[in-house]
This record gives C-alpha cells, structure tokens and sequence, in this order.
C-alpha cells in the first residue's frame, strides 16, 4: 500500500483573516457605504471617478470579493442568470453565441452560471433549477409549469427560446425550418431533384434537425422533386459508409445538416471519388469560417441569431421590470450564401 503523505498546511495560512468591506473602506479611505455603492454598481448613488479607482484599487491590493450571498439579500434577489446546459453537441455557432451573452450579462452585472440536470427535462428539470434562485432563466423546451415554478422561486425573468413561445415567459422565437427551406429552395434552383437531407443520429439534436428536414420538404411540396432522409453519426466510418453507397441511392444534392457534417461528409466524397458539385450538389448551414476553406468552396446557410448585447437588454429589462407582459421577438434569419459546392 502506498501512503499518500499529509502536507501540512502554510502556518501562514492560519492565521489569514479574510479581509472585508471596512478593510477596503480604510484603505481607500472612504466608508463602507461608498464601498458597497462602488463595488455593486449602484447607479442612484453618484461616486466620483477617482473615489471609484481608490475603492477597486484597495479591494485589489487586499484580495476582496464582495459576498454574493449577502449582496442578494439586501437585494432581494441574486444576480445569477441560469442557462442549463446543452444537452447537445454544441457548435462554434452556438458556442460563440453563449460567449457574447456571457460577456454583455456581465457587462450589466449579472453572472451566468451554466447548470446540469442529468436525466431531467422541461418542467421537472425546472425545480432543479429554481433551488438555485436565480434571478433569470434562459431555456428552451420548458413549459408554462416550469415557467411557474421558477418564478415562484423568485425568477423574476424567463426567457423561452424555440420555435414557438410559452405562457409567462419572454418568447424568442427561432424559426429552425427556415433553414432547410433555404437549403431545399436553393438546391432546386440549382437544377437538383432528387434532394438527400442529413439527419445526425447524435442524441439531442432531434429538436434542430426534426424542423430542418420539414422545411426541405415544405419548400420542395407540389414539385417534381424527392426528399430522401440520410441518417449520419458524426464519423469518418460513417460518412464514408454512406459516400460508398451514394451513386446506388440515385441522388444529385444533399443538404449535410451543417457546414460540420457537410465538410465530413465532402471528405468521404472525395476519398470514394463522389465529385462536387459535378456529381452531387452540397450545402450546409452556420456558414463557418472552415467551410471557405474548403476545395470547392462550401454553399451554406447563414445563420442570423440574436445578438448577446440585444438578448442581455431583454433579460435586464425583465428583472427590472418584472410584472411586465412578456415580450415576444423572432430572433432567427436564414439566409444562403451560394458557393462552388453546389
């Protein structure tokens, strides 16, 4: 048996006070109220510019961090926005998305606190959350129970994003067919009919993928066209199961999901000698900086979502506002950008 041995703490260590708002204010040589004022961004209270350095240089130089806790109860309410985390595989689209929220919330002071509910989902997910009160929530798939719950948890801001908005909560609508009746419309322009769509196999990217293959079909209903389904795992075997097969399926275009499984899929196309856009048309949605990389050039979807700054004014105004009616916005655009591949 090998003993891990004790390492004594640093004697220093035990003897360290925390340091506290009235260290700060001496410091700084000003009071504790101006402290508090300077350090939780009270706006009623006008503080000069110089007094603001002096507060946010002591708290610097002792190691001070206000508490979270007691800032809530003299509030009323935290500073926490609450976005559960994806259950999906998330893309550099959304990835970039999540950063620019992040970025603008903090900007108005709230803190955004990504929170995971392994086997829970819609309202049940919901009590989860609301034991960690926060003072927002931005979720999709929740429903008007679950939108109770948090607020009567003290949530004093919902907001639903999805393609359809939910009793109680602000609505930002994301119209997710949009982007394969781009797809679908552009590749028949292109002279394609007989049209593949990618349908990835990974768990939790039914709620995306479900509205892009109807919008293919919807803007392909009353042609001569046909809508195939191509079910793909995000895997070079297989992509390139399905790139051997592909002249044995008789079809001309596909739209790949995204520009990630476009790009695995343009790949297994080229090792089975599958040519694009001579032999099958591709295009793609996000509209990533990797797919202009590419030999030919990606055809893809652009992708319009809601800026972090628009969103992060939307959950402020709701928090500060929080008896007014839900507002309801459609946040989602769509739009092709021709290139080689088709």
């Amino acid at each position: 048996m090998v003993q891990i041995p004790k390492t004594p703490a640093p004697a220093s260590s035990a003897t360290r006070s925390v340091p506290t708002s009235a260290d700060v204010a001496r410091v700084a040589g000003v009071s504790r109220a101006t402290v508090s004022y300077v350090l939780n961004n009270t706006s009623a209270v006008r503080i000069s510019e110089p007094t603001r350095r002096r507060v946010h240089e002591a708290a610097k130089e002792l190691g001070y961090v206000p508490h979270a806790a007691a800032r809530s109860l003299r509030a009323g309410h935290s500073r926490m926005v609450l976005m559960p985390a994806p259950s999906f595989p998330v893309g550099p689209l959304y990835s970039q998305f999540l950063s620019d929220l992040q970025l603008a919330l903090g900007r108005l002071d709230y803190t955004v606190v990504q929170h995971g509910s392994v086997g829970l989902h819609g309202d049940e997910a919901a009590r989860a959350w609301a034991e960690l009160r926060p003072v927002a929530v931005l979720v999709s798939g929740l429903g008007a129970k679950g939108v109770t719950v948090l607020k009567r948890s003290g949530a004093r801001a919902v907001v639903s994003l999805g393609p359809e908005s939910v009793d109680g909560a602000h609505g930002l609508l994301m119209d997710y067919e949009a982007v394969g009746h781009c797809a679908g419309s552009h590749l028949y322009d292109r002279g394609r009919r007989r049209i593949g769509v990618v349908v990835p196999e990974e768990d939790g990217l039914e709620s995306f993928s479900a509205p892009r293959l109807e919008g293919v079909r919807r803007a392909l209903g009353g042609t001569d066209a046909t809508v195939t389904e191509l079910p793909l795992a995000y895997e070079e075997e297989s992509a390139t199961r399905l790139a051997a097969r592909w002249r044995d399926l008789g079809l001309d275009a596909v739209f790949a999901y995204n520009d990630e499984y476009a790009m695995l899929l343009m790949r297994a196309f080229q090792d089975a000698g599958v040519r694009v856009p001579a032999d099958v048309a591709v295009i793609g949605a996000d509209d990533l900086m990797l797919g202009r990389l590419l030999r030919p050039r990606l055809s893809t979807v652009h992708i319009e979502l809601p800026s972090g700054r628009d969103l992060a004014e939307l959950v402020d105004r709701a928090v500060r506002n929080p008896g007014s009616a839900p507002e309801t916005h459609k946040v989602l655009g769509a739009t092709v950008v021709h290139r080689e591949s088709s």
